[in-house]
């Protein structure tokens, strides 16, 4: 009916009556919901707006707590306890932590982050409108925009009268994107909020399709490759004294990693940097260092660092089970150690539980007439904060926020037209999941 054949009236009153059987489909609570977005659409626009117009790279951390007052003043207006959190134990900014105690039933927790990628010393400072929905602008995709979309959901579902319906704990951390030390301390505030809650929703952007959300997360964590040979004349390399030396022997292990696990689904693992010679000095924060060899001498010691993400716990473990025998099987007079630091990002499985998340969603979708929405590739989406309530909750799912393009570069955008529908989306979710009998105690 859309085609350049429909003439534009009947194309309007065809497309209004398909919107007005869709919208029929709610409930007069969600009718509420509705129209409570579209009314404070423009003021979400507006806060979103002064938000990415302040730098929070996670390191600037007075821009960070200034992201965190801006949106703790939103929500103390909706009536939620809220605290911005000290950093110092684990070297950041801190946290905003909002709760709303409603009637005993459903418990959410909704995460969110403050700070973006790009520091102070980033060209990218301050927004602009490509056009009269694109906007270009520091963080408006990750993640800004879905911190302003939980704001809008939460005035949603209070104007219409059934924010008491639940209670929500809204953790909006301030060390995403460069995650503070020890992580234990870093992620506590929001471990203990998961434990306390039967849903999780994050509302970062997903891989950016408003069409998909994310119900598994691939978790990532660090290894470290280190690799001893004997030092010698290059003429005396592959004797049985000499053996073959410390970097043939890491080239034989990179390349068995290569041979066997690159052909497993969602599972990567990435050698970020190589050292090799006769010495070899890493850099304290393990992000590179120097090397010193002569072509005539061979290799005595090889240093690589790398990441690995895998969807599961059970296919980290596997991999990791892989990994280490392949660097027990040693060319001859070399010696090498693999070793794991597990102080990363967890995966989030895929579960009966997120499924279930995303049947409502999409339900909610199409009634609202937004269309159908499916699970994200977990290639497609990295590492996030919804990890940590693996384990800890019934039901989670991510990528809730503002749809956008390029986030993490100097051409990240974000539409401005989803705010509301993403904000619709997920108000009417949490009402539903409010309503379902076994949230209802």
């Amino acid at each position: 009916m859309t085609s350049r054949f429909c003439l534009p009236v009947i194309c309007f009153l065809f497309t209004f009556g398909l919107n007005q059987q869709l919208f029929s489909q709610l409930s007069k609570s969600e009718k509420k919901i509705v129209k409570a977005v579209d009314k404070h659409t423009d003021a979400s626009l507006k806060l979103l707006e002064k938000a990415v117009n302040i730098n929070s790279g996670t390191m600037n951390f007075e821009g960070v707590r200034e992201v965190g007052k801006l949106f703790q003043k939103e929500l103390d207006k909706l009536g939620f306890q809220t605290q911005l959190t000290s950093g110092d134990s684990y070297g950041r900014a801190g946290h905003l932590i909002a709760t709303h105690e409603g009637k005993p039933g459903l418990r959410l927790l909704l995460i969110g982050h403050l700070d973006t990628v790009f520091e102070l010393d980033s060209p990218f400072q301050s927004s602009s409108m490509l056009n009269d929905s694109i906007m270009k602008a520091p963080g408006v995709a990750d993640m800004k925009g879905g911190d302003v979309v939980i704001i809008l959901a939460m005035q949603a579902l209070k104007d219409a009268g059934v924010l008491d319906e639940m209670s929500v704990e809204i953790v909006m951390t301030g060390d995403e994107e460069k995650s503070g030390s020890p992580i234990e301390l870093s992620k506590e505030d929001l471990v203990d909020a998961a434990k306390r809650a039967d849903v999780a929703l994050g509302f970062e952007n997903g891989d950016g399709n408003p069409e998909t959300i994310v119900i598994s997360r691939r978790g990532s964590s660090s290894w470290k490759l280190e690799v001893g040979g004997n030092a010698a004349h290059s003429s005396q390399v592959f004797t049985e004294k000499v053996g073959a030396g410390a970097i043939y022997e890491a080239s034989r292990i990179l390349n068995e990693f290569f041979k066997q696990l690159s052909s497993e689904e969602n599972l990567t693992f990435n050698p970020g940097f190589i050292l090799g010679g006769t010495s070899v000095d890493v850099q304290e924060d393990g992000t590179g260092g120097t090397a010193f060899g002569k072509t005539n001498v061979v290799a005595q010691k090889a240093v690589i660092r790398g990441d690995i993400r895998a969807v599961s716990l059970d296919q980290l473990d596997r991999a990791k089970k892989i990994m280490n025998e392949i660097v027990s099987k040693n060319y001859p007079e070399t010696q090498a150690i693999l070793s794991f630091d597990d102080g990363g990002y967890p995966p989030l499985a895929r579960a009966a539980g997120n499924e279930k998340l995303l049947e409502y969603y999409d339900e909610i979708s199409q009634e609202l007439g937004f269309g159908k929405v499916y699970a994200v590739n977990p290639r497609n989406a990295g590492a996030a904060d919804i990890s940590f309530t693996a384990g800890h909750v019934e039901m989670a799912a991510d990528g809730l926020g503002l749809s956008g393009d390029d986030d993490h570069t100097i051409n990240e955008t974000g539409n401005l037209n989803m705010v509301s529908k993403q904000a619709k989306r997920a108000a009417i979710l949490m009402y539903r999941l409010s309503q379902l009998p076994e949230f209802r105690k």
